[in-house]
């Protein structure tokens, strides 16, 4: 506790606001380590600096404090910021580190839409994290996986995308069955 109060948190922000260094790594571990409402207040605020690396340090620690419930939203935000698109695979690696079980659907339209590395990341996501499936969940996932299908070119890459994403489908509405019983 008293290593806590001894550490300055504001000098730590102020760090990770600059360019960043070896140091800068240190310190980050050391705010995911701490935790509080301060520094959590304080990553979401670096979620929307200029620098593209501060942003995903800031994601980074947010994904790795345990009670980081607060900062999903702005997560989200930040994702889907166009500015972002360069780090959006860093950024989506970071949802790790929270309860995405109700994003489902969010996280099938990166898997569906997103560049090749979105795409893993969410895919790796989809298959080990935990979500709430209901029928509308599974019901907006067949509406994107359509919207998809009907807006890409239909070669032999898509045949096998096709049949995996079909399976995934598949399994979802089984997996709601069986719950049902």
């Amino acid at each position: 506790m008293a290593n806590r109060m001894a550490f300055d948190i504001t000098a730590a922000v102020k760090e990770l606001s600059n360019e960043l260094t070896e140091s800068s790594f240190k310190t980050a571990e050391s705010l995911s380590k701490i935790g509080t409402e301060e520094v959590v207040d304080a990553m979401i605020g670096l979620l929307a600096h200029e620098s593209p690396d501060t942003r995903f340090i800031a994601a980074k620690i947010l994904g790795e404090i345990a009670d980081n419930s607060k900062a999903l939203l702005p997560l989200w935000e930040t994702i889907h910021n166009v500015e972002n698109k360069n780090i959006k695979g860093d950024l989506i690696s970071a949802l790790e580190g929270f309860d995405i079980s109700d994003h489902y659907v969010d996280i099938f339209k990166l898997f569906l839409f997103g560049s090749f590395k979105v795409s893993l990341i969410a895919e790796n996501l989809l298959d080990y994290k935990e979500f709430t499936i209901t029928p509308r969940v599974i019901k907006k996932a067949r509406k994107h996986w359509s919207h998809y299908a009907n807006n890409v070119k239909q070669d032999e890459a898509f045949e096998l995308q096709k049949s995996e994403i079909e399976r995934r489908l598949l399994e979802l509405n089984e997996y709601l069955e069986a719950s049902d019983d």
